[in-house]
C-alpha cells in the first residue's frame, strides 16, 4: 500500500472508532441465541399480549383500565436511527394473572452503553432489571435482561432462569417508549414498562 492509501485507510479507521452510536443496538455479542424457554416466551408474544389485555380490560377496576388504555396508545414508529440514551422515569404496568391488573406508580430509569450495546437499568425501586437490546425490525428492538432486587448486584442474562426477562421494545410517542415483556416468571401474563424520556 502506498502512503496516500495508508493516510486514508488509517483516516477512515480514526472516524468510525470515534463516530457516535446513535441507531443499532450492538447487543449482540452475549446473546445471538436465547435461551430455549425465552425463544418460547418470544414465540408467544402476540398470544400472550392479547390473552394479557382481555383480563386485564375485563377484570381490572376502571381507572386502572384508563392507565392501560393510555400506556397502550401510539403505534411503534421507527426505532432505528434513533438516540434512545437518556434518563426516563418508568412504571411497571402487569396484566393478568394473579390479578387481572395492577399498575404501579413511578421509578427511575435510565439507558446508556457499555461494551454490549445499549443497556436499560431500573435504577430505583425494590425490584430492578439490567438488559440488553438487539436490532429486530425497524419498529423494536429485541431486550434481553434480569431481575435483581434493590438489595441486590444486577444479574447477567442467564445466570439464573428465573430472573431472566425477554420482550421488546417500541418507541410510542416522540418521548414515550413501551418495553414488552411476554409469559413473565412470576405474577402476570404479561408486562409492559412505561418509558417517558426526562
Amino acid at each position: 500500500m502506498n502512503r496516500p492509501a495508508r493516510s486514508l485507510a488509517t483516516l477512515v479507521l480514526l472516524l468510525a472508532a470515534f463516530a457516535p452510536s446513535l441507531s443499532h443496538a450492538d447487543g449482540t455479542m452475549a446473546a445471538r441465541t436465547l435461551t430455549a424457554s425465552d425463544k418460547a416466551r418470544i414465540a408467544g408474544f402476540d398470544a400472550s399480549r392479547s390473552k394479557a389485555i382481555d383480563e386485564a380490560k375485563s377484570g381490572g377496576i376502571a381507572a386502572d383500565v384508563k392507565v392501560l388504555d393510555a400506556v397502550l396508545a401510539g403505534a411503534p414508529q421507527p426505532i432505528l436511527g434513533t438516540d434512545i440514551r437518556g434518563d426516563y422515569r418508568c412504571r411497571t404496568v402487569k396484566l393478568g394473572g394473579t390479578l387481572p391488573l395492577t399498575v404501579y406508580g413511578w421509578f427511575k430509569c435510565r439507558i446508556d452503553e457499555d461494551d454490549l450495546g445499549y443497556r436499560l437499568v431500573k435504577t430505583t425501586g425494590s425490584q430492578r432489571f439490567t438488559g440488553h437490546f438487539i436490532d429486530d425490525s425497524e419498529k423494536r428492538l429485541l431486550f434481553y435482561g434480569a431481575g435483581h432486587y434493590g438489595d441486590e448486584q444486577p444479574r447477567r442474562y442467564k445466570a439464573d432462569a428465573d430472573r431472566d426477562m425477554v420482550g421488546f421494545l417500541v418507541k410510542a410517542g416522540p418521548k414515550r417508549y413501551r418495553l414488552e415483556l411476554p409469559a413473565p416468571k412470576f405474577e402476570s401474563t404479561f408486562d409492559i414498562i412505561e418509558l417517558e424520556r426526562k
